[in-house]
């Protein structure tokens, strides 16, 4: 059965009130600080219900209230493919065969599933572009209604999918870092803001990926590579993995490595140099536009994460991009940029990781401009 009342253990990481039991705030109304689960659903295997589809499977971990419908497009149980890489065979996990051609549409789900048990009919969102098109899909399907702020940098495809769900885009001119801003003044005039940086709502959703990796396997990775802006996806996985260790499902953790585009790296520059590479990361233009991210939201747990579990961040130089695109799409993925970034931080570290190594292939080429 799910947990009786998930919300009780999601409490603001800075005041530690408990989330509302009305609205849907992305700050806490307390203190501005932000939301985070302060129990993480535990993975039972018992409770596992194979019949559901996807991520559908894990109901009981993903903190939903009980109310809380079951929203899917179909989303999760994507393919695990074994290729020769760098002359070792690596498993690619094709998260671009998601419904909306990426692995945000795990953490859509939930999201949004959780915004309807709330009683809501509007809201607003920020991104880049993969974000924004799972929202306004899975906000489609809800009868929410739905505008999403988009860099003017982000993809025409991109843009063309979210309008094709019905959602409006407003275009914002400047960096990623403007839409941001315009989301929140959106919010100040009484917009609900579903934030898939700030909600933690999203998190379980994506913490399914994990519980694919280790039922397709049979056991844990022994690494797992992965792109990084927010980092929820890689806080979310490490989650994942120890609720797993937890309940005995598997015997040790995997290895993260996180990938941010060198254009745009605070978290690498953080874990390479300290507080001092904070001063010196900027927020430039970089053809991964999907972790062109300058301050990420939960950047302290992502880094607590990355500790805990032995992880490594690495940064790819922009001119190592679009090659690695094309190696990944000869061995038959066709990615965008932001994915194809994880190609060049294989080869550097495909002999220093334990086996067997799983590369995370996070959104489809369709989407991409270049």
């Amino acid at each position: 059965m799910p947990l009786s009342n998930p919300l009780s253990v999601i409490r603001c990481t800075n005041c530690r009130h408990p989330y509302p039991e009305q609205g849907v705030p992305h700050r806490c109304p307390a203190c501005g600080g932000l939301f985070d689960f302060a129990e993480i659903p535990a993975f039972d295997p018992a409770q596992v219900e194979k019949d559901q589809p996807g991520v559908w499977r894990y109901r009981h971990a993903l903190g939903l209230p009980t109310d809380a419908p079951q929203l899917t497009l179909g989303e999760g149980n994507t393919p695990l493919v074994w290729r020769t890489a760098f002359g070792r065979e690596v498993a690619f996990k094709l998260e671009f065969l998601n419904p909306t051609g990426s692995y945000k549409d795990r953490g859509a789900a939930t999201l949004v599933s959780f915004l309807l048990s709330r009683g809501v009919q509007a809201a607003v969102e920020d991104s880049s572009g993969n974000a924004g098109a799972a929202f306004a899909a899975y906000a489609a399907v809800a009868a929410i209604r739905a505008k999403v702020f988009a860099p003017d940098s982000a993809s025409a495809p991109k843009r063309r999918q979210i309008k094709a769900y019905g959602a409006e885009v407003v275009r914002i001119l400047g960096p990623r870092s403007n839409a941001a801003q315009a989301v929140l003044r959106a919010v100040e005039q009484g917009e609900v803001y579903a934030s898939h940086a700030y909600l933690p709502h999203v998190l379980p959703g994506y913490a399914t990926l994990a519980y694919e990796l280790v039922e397709q396997l049979g056991a844990a990775p022994g690494a797992v590579i992965l792109p990084v802006g927010q980092g929820n996806l890689l806080l979310s996985i490490g989650r994942g993995f120890e609720s797993l260790l937890r309940s005995q499902q598997i015997e040790r953790l995997p290895r993260l490595v996180g990938v941010q585009a060198m254009a745009c790296a605070p978290l690498w520059a953080l874990y390479r140099y300290g507080a001092a590479g904070l001063a010196w990361a900027a927020e430039g233009e970089t053809l991964a536009e999907g972790v062109r991210v300058r301050h990420p939201a939960r950047g302290d747990a992502v880094m607590q994460m990355i500790a805990r579990q032995q992880g490594i961040l690495t940064a790819v130089e922009e001119a190592d991009i679009l090659p690695g695109r094309g190696e990944l799409a000869r061995l038959g993925f066709y990615i965008e940029p932001t994915s194809a970034i994880v190609w060049n931080a294989l080869g550097q570290l495909i002999d220093q990781l334990p086996q067997p190594i799983v590369v995370v292939l996070t959104g489809s080429g369709l989407k991409a401009s270049a």
